[in-house]
Parts: structure tokens; C-alpha cells; sequence
């Protein structure tokens, strides 16, 4: 058992190693971290804004992150908050047009690197690999909300 968890770890986390080592390649002519990549990620999909909470959620990230991360991507120019309702509290923030630029380049050069890292996969192989990481992903979520029973 302690195998298959120290294999599964070791796995998890060396693909968020490697992850965040291409991200940052990519990111570095615009003067931004790899981290930065899952927000511009996230927002170019959706044209018509999103919100600070939704793009927390979808991003995995706490509010405070957020907030770092977004003062920086604005000082850079790629993404603004818009007013709703004469309200930034509940503003969205959007891509600015460099922005939606620099997240479809780095969109693109992501799915090149899925494609190439699980290119000796199978379609059957690579569908269940994901259906397997999804349950994991929700049962492990649940986990560390409930805690591990005694």
C-alpha cells in the first residue's frame, strides 16, 4: 500500500513540477510566473468576464492568491475588472485584447504539451486515464473536507 501511495505522490507532484516548469518558459517573455497560466487559462474562456469567486473555484485558488495574481496581470495590461450594477465589488474581470492574445498563445502551447505527454496513449487509454484522475480528484476533495475516517 505505502508503494502505491509514494508512486501515486511522487507521480502527482512531478507532474506539477514539470507543469510549472513549462508554464513559466512560456510566461517568461511576458515578465510572469508559471502560476499566473491557470488564471489566463481559466478567463479565456470566458469572453463576457467572470467573476473573483468563480475564477477562484475554477482555479483552485484562495482569494488572496486571486487578488495577487490579478494586481499583477493588470499591471501588466492583460486583464481589467468591469463594473456591474456600479459596483466593482462584484466586477468581472476580463482579458483585455493583449490579454485574449497571450491566453490563446499559451492555451495552444498547453495543448501541445497534453497531446505530446500522453501521445503514446491510446483515445480508450487516455478517456479512462481521465475518468480515474477525476474520481480521485472528487474522493480526495471530499477527503479533506470530512477528514480520513478512524
Amino acid at each position: 500500500m505505502i508503494e502505491r501511495f509514494e508512486k501515486f505522490t511522487l507521480s502527482i507532484f512531478e507532474i506539477s513540477r514539470c507543469w510549472h516548469k513549462l508554464a513559466e518558459e512560456e510566461l517568461s517573455p511576458y515578465g510572469l510566473k508559471g502560476p499566473y497560466a491557470t488564471y489566463l487559462t481559466v478567463m479565456y474562456r470566458y469572453e463576457d468576464g467572470i467573476t473573483g469567486p468563480e475564477l477562484c473555484e475554477l482555479c483552485g485558488k484562495d482569494k488572496s492568491d486571486l487578488s495577487r495574481a490579478v494586481a499583477v496581470l493588470q499591471e501588466k495590461g492583460l486583464v481589467v475588472k468591469e463594473v456591474v450594477n456600479k459596483s466593482l465589488y462584484r466586477g468581472l474581470f476580463k482579458l483585455t485584447e493583449r490579454g485574449r492574445a497571450v491566453a490563446e498563445q499559451l492555451c495552444k502551447r498547453a495543448s501541445l504539451a497534453v497531446e505530446l505527454a500522453g501521445g503514446d496513449l491510446s483515445g480508450e487509454t487516455r478517456e479512462t486515464f481521465y475518468r480515474v484522475l477525476t474520481s480521485i480528484t472528487a474522493n480526495l476533495k471530499a477527503l479533506s473536507k470530512e477528514g480520513l475516517p478512524q
